[in-house]
């Protein structure tokens, strides 16, 4: 965190100050922030976050032994640190990053990139980060944080000297990413696609389309959205982008984008393909699996192209990333048994992608198997979504379909009703069951993919075979 005054920090979150012995109002605190005590260092801020299984108050401890200076709380506790006490820690920590960000900007170059979508925010921040981190400092989210706490936790990592700012911004609920975009006043806002992830928390598709363009509705006059062409209901997003003031710039498939791909070629090692931005084309090599990461490519590319990086730059630093995070088409094992662990989440759309991507990498001689856990968060869509999955499965020809956890039974279901009878499909009620009927079932040639939302657990599986078939 850029230096402020204690002073300044209760200001900045309307907090109330109780200075510990040696401290001042004048007193600098310049530490990283966070909400875990294991990760304070010396000098930082422990914000003490109340949970549902366990409250932060209890570790403030914990943090001053590891180095706190400061400790956000909202009730005292019997610590020896500077404590700020405010009615929620979770609204402070974002007043503290609104402040942080305000600060940057007005006295630097800092430019904020938010980045939102059904799917692909993750891999798209990601790339979007490595390219523009060769243009100056770069500031972007650690694996999916990208929620209330998420969000300010990365806004705090800005410096006086970071000139980018990429923000993921997910959502469960309407309003939650206006309050993030809010924080940080976006100059692009990325929206990738609008699909079932998170439907049911939202209350369906057009709830979802309403919550999405809630980044759009957060830029300014002379901002840019850089939206999916070939997705209906973000292209419908461009008029709100005027009524803003702010342009559009178009990534897709389609002719029409401004930021496109030809000669599309997936492969078990990468995806290559030609992108042509703004009259330019040029071949990428792209070493993250999978055809549907191509559009998040295009973003990435569309989105830096606006921010001043030249298309050769972009994609000559697009190949340098091998994967897009972990437990996302993560390859894994070896060229005997080829594992891709893509459980760290799962919607009826990258289910798909990803069910279709092994298809396309299996090769003559080789055989297709999928492992498959349940999709989180779907609400009444939860039982339609899960039997379209088994229904592809089989309709892709995946010869080996694989389901655990009951949560997930339909798949399994749906697949035996379309014609795996002859025990193409399998069931298990747990992640332990299906790693000892793999061991036994897999085979020299076989590529597995192993899918899942987070909740399932499904990533650790992958990880157990990518161990066991190295």
């Amino acid at each position: 965190m850029i230096a402020l005054t204690i002073a300044q920090i209760a200001h900045a979150i309307a907090g109330e100050t109780h200075l510990a012995d040696g401290d001042t109002p004048d007193t600098l605190i310049s530490g990283a922030v966070d909400t875990d005590s294991r990760l304070i260092r010396p000098g930082g801020v422990f914000v003490a976050k109340p949970g549902e299984e366990t409250d932060g108050h209890l570790f403030v401890d914990a943090a001053v032994a590891n180095g706190a200076a400061l400790a956000l709380v909202e009730r005292r506790v019997d610590a020896e640190v500077t404590q700020i006490l405010v009615p929620d820690v979770v609204a402070a920590l974002a007043a503290l990053a609104r402040e942080v960000v305000q600060r940057v900007r007005a006295g630097g170059t800092l430019r904020v990139v938010g980045i939102t979508g059904s799917n692909g925010k993750t891999t798209t921040k990601n790339l979007l980060a490595r390219i523009l981190e060769g243009e100056g400092e770069t500031v972007s989210p650690k694996a999916s944080f990208n929620n209330e706490v998420g969000a300010p936790l990365t806004m705090l990592r800005v410096t006086d000297t970071t000139e980018f700012l990429v923000s993921e911004f997910g959502a469960s609920a309407p309003g939650e990413i206006a309050r993030l975009a809010g924080l940080v006043d976006p100059d692009v806002g990325v929206v990738l696609m609008v699909g079932m992830a998170h439907a049911g928390g939202f209350g369906g598709i057009e709830a979802t389309f309403h919550a999405k363009s809630e980044l759009v509705r957060a830029l300014g006059d002379g901002g840019v959205a850089v939206l999916n062409a070939d997705d209906a209901r973000v292209a419908a997003m461009a008029p709100i982008a005027a009524e803003r003031g702010a342009s559009v710039r178009w990534f897709g498939r389609g002719p029409a984008a401004e930021v496109r791909a030809d000669d599309v070629v997936v492969t078990a090692s990468g995806t290559s393909f030609t992108v042509t931005a703004d009259g330019v084309s040029l071949p990428v090599r792209l070493r993250v699996l999978g055809e549907h990461h191509v559009m998040n490519a295009l973003a990435a590319i569309a989105a830096a192209t606006m921010l001043g990086v030249s298309l050769a730059d972009a994609v000559a630093r697009l190949e340098t990333v091998e994967i897009a995070e972990r437990w996302r088409m993560q390859p894994l094992g070896s060229d005997r048994v080829r594992i891709i662990n893509d459980a760290y989440n799962a919607s009826p759309d990258s289910m798909s992608a990803a069910l279709r991507t092994l298809a396309q990498i299996t090769g003559p001689g080789e055989r297709t198997v999928a492992v498959l856990g349940a999709m989180s968060e779907l609400g009444e869509y939860a039982e339609e979504e899960h039997d379209r999955v088994g229904l592809l499965a089989v309709r892709l020809g995946i010869q080996r379909i694989v389901v655990v956890g009951d949560a997930a039974r339909r798949m399994y279901l749906e697949a035996v009703a379309q014609g795996s009878w002859d025990n193409e499909a399998v069931f298990f009620a747990t992640a332990d069951e299906a790693f000892d009927y793999l061991q036994g079932e897999l085979r020299d040639g076989d590529r597995v993919l192993v899918k899942s939302s987070n909740s399932a657990g499904l990533r650790f599986l992958g990880d157990r075979l990518g161990e066991s078939f190295s």
